[in-house]
């Protein structure tokens, strides 16, 4: 019988925990902006981690700056984060990071603005149609 909840993702989940406390708490870069960690996906053997974040522009940055600013920060400091996970975890090795946009959030948010705008787009006719109808 499998286990419900593997060691894997226990450590995923530690990894989204520290990695988000670190980032917002010792990455100085003005570069960075509001960074949060959505989903850490660690390897079997433990030899890497693919972590997943989302970001929010801050002043007049457009979202694809703040992604590729982000991407580049986070790829420099891997290796710090890495270290200071290997401080607070109680692992033989620690796997490395590999960081990701996710781009799921902002699609969801797309996909939900659409769905908004067609109900609110039928409603609009089913009334103009009850009028036409009453007359």
């Amino acid at each position: 019988m499998a286990k419900e909840y593997s060691r894997t993702q226990r450590i995923a989940e530690q990894m989204q925990r520290d990695l988000a406390k670190l980032i917002q708490l010792e990455i100085k870069d003005p570069r960075i902006g509001m960074v949060t960690i959505s989903f850490v996906k660690v390897a079997r053997d433990l030899g890497y981690a693919e972590v997943y974040f989302t970001v929010m522009p801050f002043g007049e940055q457009s979202e694809d700056d703040a992604v590729n600013a982000a991407s580049e920060v986070l790829k420099d400091a891997a290796g710090y984060l890495r270290t200071e996970l290997a401080h607070n975890m109680q692992l033989r090795t620690v796997p490395k990071l590999r960081f990701h946009f996710d781009a799921s959030v902002d699609r969801g948010r797309r996909l939900h603005s659409l769905i908004e705008q067609t109900v609110r787009e039928s409603k609009k006719s089913a009334a103009q149609k009850d009028d036409t109808d009453s007359e």
